[in-house]
């Protein structure tokens, strides 16, 4: 097989990405996207903080 077969362009990963991403959430009007977005950016924010955290305290205690 060639091996420019294997690979999947920034386009159809983005396809595809949308198109799992419709299936798990189903058809949603756009104004209720902040239901889904606004949580996965708090989670996002609270995992950077406690890696930003972790790592100082690893400086701090030399370990």
């Amino acid at each position: 097989m060639n091996e420019n077969q294997n690979k999947l362009s920034l386009a159809d990963l983005e396809r595809h990405l949308w198109e799992a991403a419709h299936i798990i959430t189903g058809p949603i009007d756009a104004s209720d996207y902040k239901t889904y977005i606004f949580p996965i950016l708090f989670f996002k924010r609270v995992c950077d903080v406690y890696d930003e955290e972790y790592e100082a305290a690893m400086e701090y205690y030399d370990d």
